[in-house]
């Protein structure tokens, strides 16, 4: 079985058609399944009011969601340590450590570079 953490880019990008979204949605459908952290339902409704779309964010079904019961400060600095992003692309990263022990087990899905990098060290497929 196949399993992807994935960031709000990759839902926000096949939500609104952008490019590449077709092979992005290919992509997402090859996988057993879908996890992210609670903050990708504020992101994506969040650009969905800054956009007007009044309907409900389908993607969000498929999504099973990572909810950390601690902090998660020893794996935010892991991903401190491994480079540099921003908040909560560093939340997103933080929360895929936090669900799995080995990276290599799981696909981290982004449409951001830097993040990817990241994630590329930290051992996650990309």
């Amino acid at each position: 079985m196949a399993f992807a953490y994935v960031d709000t880019s990759c839902l926000i990008a096949v939500a609104f058609g952008e490019r590449g979204s077709t092979a992005l949605r290919r992509r997402l459908a090859q996988f057993d399944g879908l996890f992210a952290s609670p903050l990708l339902e504020a992101e994506l409704r969040a650009a969905y009011r800054r956009e007007g779309v009044a309907t409900e964010p389908a993607a969000l079904e498929a999504v099973s969601w990572v909810v950390p019961d601690r902090p998660l400060s020893p794996e935010i600095k892991r991903v401190l340590d491994t480079g540099y992003v921003r908040g909560a692309d560093c939340w997103h990263l933080a929360t895929a450590l936090y669900l799995v022990e080995d990276p290599p087990g799981l696909t981290f899905l982004t449409l951001d570079e830097q993040q990817r990098g990241v994630a590329r060290r930290l051992g996650f497929e990309v």
